[in-house]
C-alpha cells in the first residue's frame, strides 16, 4: 500500500499541469545620468558633456497556444527586465535595455494586484504589462547662463512593479467529464489519437489532455469526485477548465451499480462551482457497455434518462469501432450546428 501511494505521489508531481502561478515582476530601471566634461585638445576647460541614461526594458506577456507554458515558473517566481545603461561621456545617451518577454498560455486569466485589474488573454501575441522608465539626466541638461559647470544629474527611477496571479483556463469546444476511470482518456485517444495516458485505476489522468477532432478541440478533464466544488481531490484545479467549453460530454461508466447517482453527483458538483455550467449543452454517454449484458444496459439507460430527463443517452464501447464512429458522427453534427 505504501509503495502505491509513493508511486502515485511521484507521478502526480512529475505530470501535474502547472495552471496557476504568482509572479513578482519588475520593469527595467532607467539608467543614471552622469557628470562628464569635454576634454578635447585645445579646449582644456570644456563644458558639461554628461549623457542621459538609457530606458529600462518593458515587460510583455507572450501568449502561446501551449498549456504547459507556465511550467518555466515552477522554480522561479521573481522576474525583472534589464535596466538602462548609464549615460556616457561626450553627451552620448546610454543604451536602452532589451524588453522582457514572459510566456503564458492562451486562455490565461491574469490579476494585477497592484492595480486591482483582471485581464483575459484570448488571442496569441505579445502584450505589454509593465513599462520601463526613461533614464536620468546628465549634467549637460543643467547648463545655463548662470551655471556653466553644473554638477547636477539625476538617477534613473525604478521601473513599474506588480504582482500577477496567473491562472490558466482551457479553451475547448468539448469537455469530457465524469468520475475517475469513466473512459474519458480512452475516448479522446480513440477520436483524436491524442496519446493520453490510460489505465484501469482512478486518477490516471493528472492533467487535462487536448486533442483535435475535425478541427474541433476536445479536452479530457481529469476525473471529478464528490466534493470537488469544495476543493476535495483536485476539484478546483480541474473544474476551472470546464468553464470555457461549449459542450460537455458526460461519461458515466456502466461498471457503476447506480449510474443515476453517479450522474447527479457530478451535476451537483458542477452547479456548486458555477451554476452557468448547468446550462451548458450536455451529451450523456453510458460508457464501457461491453462490461454488461444487453438487459442491464437497457436498465441503466432508463435510469440515466430518468435522472437527466433526456431521451437521447448515447452508448459507447471503446472495443467496438461502430459505437465510437456513431458517437463521433453525432458529436460533429452537434458541434457543426452550434458553430
Amino acid at each position: 500500500m505504501y509503495s502505491y501511494y509513493f508511486l502515485f505521489s511521484t507521478l502526480y508531481f512529475l505530470l501535474m499541469l502547472i495552471d496557476h502561478v504568482t509572479l513578482k515582476i519588475e520593469a527595467g530601471k532607467g539608467g543614471d545620468g552622469v557628470v562628464r566634461w569635454r576634454r578635447e585638445k585645445g579646449i582644456p576647460f570644456g563644458g558639461p558633456a554628461g549623457g542621459d541614461g538609457g530606458k529600462g526594458g518593458d515587460v510583455y506577456f507572450r501568449v502561446l497556444r501551449d498549456i504547459q507554458a507556465l511550467s518555466i515558473y515552477k522554480h522561479k517566481k521573481e522576474w525583472s527586465a534589464e535596466g538602462g545603461e548609464a549615460g556616457q561621456k561626450r553627451s552620448m545617451h546610454g543604451s536602452n535595455a532589451g524588453d522582457l518577454f514572459l510566456q503564458i498560455p492562451l486562455g490565461s486569466v491574469v490579476y494585477n494586484r497592484e492595480y486591482d485589474k483582471k485581464y483575459e488573454f484570448m488571442e496569441e501575441g505579445d502584450f505589454i504589462v509593465l513599462r520601463g522608465v526613461k533614464g536620468g539626466l546628465g549634467n549637460e541638461n543643467f547648463k545655463s547662463s548662470t551655471n556653466r559647470a553644473p554638477e547636477e544629474f539625476t538617477k534613473g527611477e525604478p521601473g513599474e512593479f506588480a504582482t500577477f496571479d496567473i491562472e490558466l483556463k482551457l479553451i475547448a469546444d468539448v469537455g469530457l467529464i465524469g468520475l475517475p476511470n469513466a473512459g474519458k482518456s480512452s475516448l479522446l485517444n480513440a477520436l483524436t489519437r491524442a496519446g493520453a495516458k490510460i489505465g484501469d485505476y482512478p486518477f490516471t489522468t493528472l492533467e487535462p489532455n487536448l486533442g483535435v477532432y475535425f478541427n474541433y478541440v476536445l479536452a479530457d478533464i481529469p476525473g471529478l469526485i464528490e466534493g470537488a466544488s469544495e476543493g476535495k481531490g483536485l476539484g478546483h484545479k480541474f473544474l476551472r477548465h470546464i468553464t470555457r467549453t461549449r459542450v460537455l460530454v458526460h461519461l458515466v461508466s456502466a461498471e457503476n451499480d447506480d449510474v443515476a447517482k453517479v450522474y447527479t453527483t457530478i451535476r451537483e458538483e458542477l452547479g456548486k462551482y458555477d451554476k452557468e455550467l448547468l446550462k451548458r449543452e450536455e451529451i450523456i454517454v453510458l460508457s464501457k457497455i461491453d462490461t454488461i449484458d444487453e438487459k442491464t444496459m437497457k436498465e441503466k439507460i432508463k435510469a440515466l434518462e430518468k435522472a437527466s430527463k433526456s431521451k437521447d443517452i448515447k452508448v459507447l464501447s471503446l472495443y467496438e469501432d461502430k459505437t465510437v464512429k456513431e458517437f463521433g458522427d453525432d458529436l460533429i453534427k452537434i458541434l457543426d450546428v452550434r458553430h
